[in-house]
């Protein structure tokens, strides 16, 4: 608790949240420096994301275009429709307010104090974090000039070109894994670390982890290029099980504290798994669906009663299609993942293991068989919603049945592996949105609600928000004209037809 209380005091110090790049970066209390200690711990917290962007990007977008998720609302979802809302869409822009600009702060005071390389290579990994969900989403953004307003006098930074950010990414993982290569045992940020409590081991994990998916989103634009950062992430030492799992230990109080997914579904009370998650469970017998789902009418979790409600349905149209216009039979969250204390995953070991499959798959890395890799990823993601307690424990017997029942299909190498990816990535459909505009997989039948905003096409990105066009216009419109028109059809860089 007396850390919690921190991360909010060090949130008062740090948070000057207003509209536009000028006022978000003056400090006009003048306030001294707070710990390090205190700034990581915050920075950690708000990358790991709040109410305000897990309920708009992750769940109402997110989650419901991969259809992980839907409802029959109109707001509240926008993205089970493909409904442009700029205000929902643009959500990630508030990391510009908070993370961004307090990572940058904080690598000035760690040059400032001469910290030690370990502790300013724990900070660049974040940053690459933080920045590479945000450019996954919109493509070209501020990245090199993000954040610094206060440092450097910047107060409408431009926007760099998503095959820049990539590369500088990629590079900036590199170097903090090669100087954390050097060091061992746990960094001076110690306990303030809320991830790995300073493991330095772990954190060289993560940055080869992160250099793996993000040599993955190369897979398209430049082959070569993705499996020259494919094989250094391995080659340096990637994730090994799951005590390796990059997540966030969120706590129910403060308000601040909180999961942001499970804050979002508090208040959103229409929130239903989609008939095309529940359906690729049921029918494969997976043992993970009674942990993540309910019946919303009695909380009743056998497998075979729960209904997904399918994608791209208001109340008139469920009507006509089922007859009803009442959801309380289909399946919603469940309160293991409704709780506001709830972890949230950022990279998970299955999501490597899976990775590791399609390397072998393609290019006969990581020793070249993809199946034990395959098999390890699906141990994996049903062993890791342990974390979430122990009512999610599933049996090893389970696990082995479930394997068993659906072998690993030499034939079909690629598309089974991601599909694998897309089930053990539910709630972290950041992730989820970016690997499926990877690879295709799994084949989602887009809906065609009317008056969409795609023309009934799954959308590939998200729109920035409507403020830039009044407080950086400039640089705006030159993101615009080289990337494209800022709608919801624009593919950015790695994303080829």
């Amino acid at each position: 608790m007396k850390k919690l209380l921190y991360i909010v005091l060090a949130v008062f110090i740090l948070n000057a949240c207003d509209q536009g790049f000028e006022e978000l970066n003056v400090d006009p209390f003048n306030l001294s420096q707070a710990p390090v200690g205190n700034k990581l711990s915050t920075i950690e917290l708000f990358s790991s994301g709040g109410n305000f962007e897990n309920h708009r990007v992750n769940i109402i977008y997110d989650a419901m275009m991969m259809q992980h998720l839907s409802s029959p609302l109109l707001n509240f979802a926008e993205g089970d429709k493909y409904i442009l809302r700029k205000d929902y869409a643009s959500a990630l822009f508030i990391h510009y307010r908070q993370p961004v600009k307090w990572i940058e702060d904080l690598l000035v005071q760690l040059d400032d104090e001469d910290a030690p390389d370990e502790m300013k290579a724990i900070v660049r990994i974040l940053r690459v974090f933080v920045f590479q969900r945000m450019t996954d989403h919109y493509g070209d953004i501020p990245y090199s000039e993000a954040g610094r307003a206060f440092i450097d006098g910047v107060y409408t930074p431009k926007y760099d070109a998503q095959s820049h950010i990539y590369l500088d990414m990629l590079e900036e993982l590199e170097a903090a894994a090669a100087i954390l290569s050097l060091d061992s045992g746990t960094s001076a940020f110690g306990s303030a670390d809320f991830l790995f409590q300073g493991d330095l081991s772990k954190w060289k994990k993560f940055a080869n982890s992160m250099m793996l998916r993000l040599g993955f989103r190369l897979i398209k634009v430049d082959p070569a290029a993705a499996q020259n950062w494919v094989t250094k992430a391995i080659l340096g030492g990637v994730m090994e099980s799951n005590a390796d799992i990059v997540y966030f230990q969120h706590a129910a109080t403060p308000l601040s504290s909180q999961n942001g997914n499970a804050s979002g579904f508090a208040q959103d009370d229409q929130i239903r798994l989609s008939h095309t998650f529940v359906d690729f469970m049921q029918t494969r017998n997976d043992p993970r669906l009674p942990i993540l789902a309910v019946r919303k009418s009695d909380g009743s979790n056998d497998s075979g009663n729960l209904i997904g409600l399918p994608n791209g349905l208001d109340a008139n149209l469920l009507l006509q299609l089922t007859g009803e216009n009442d959801t309380n039979e289909y399946a919603e969250p469940s309160a293991i993942v409704k709780d506001l204390a709830a972890p949230m995953f950022w990279q998970t070991y299955a999501e490597v293991e899976f990775m590791l499959a399609e390397a072998a798959e393609r290019w006969g890395l990581a020793g070249g068989d993809p199946e034990p890799h395959y098999n390890a990823g699906v141990r994996a993601a049903m062993k890791m919603l342990e974390i979430y307690g122990s009512e999610a424990v599933i049996d090893e017997a389970d696990i082995e049945a479930y394997l068993l029942a659906n072998p690993f299909d030499v034939t079909n190498a690629i598309e089974q592996i991601n599909t694998q990816y897309w089930a053990a990535t539910f709630l972290n459909d950041y992730e989820t949105f970016s690997n499926w505009r990877r690879t295709g997989f799994p084949v989602l039948v887009p809906v065609n609600y009317p008056v969409n905003a795609t023309n009934g096409t799954i959308p590939r990105r998200l729109t920035y928000t409507e403020s830039e066009a009044v407080n950086n216009p400039d640089n705006y419109a030159a993101a615009i004209a080289a990337q494209g028109p800022d709608i919801m059809t624009t593919r950015v860089w790695w994303d080829l037809n």
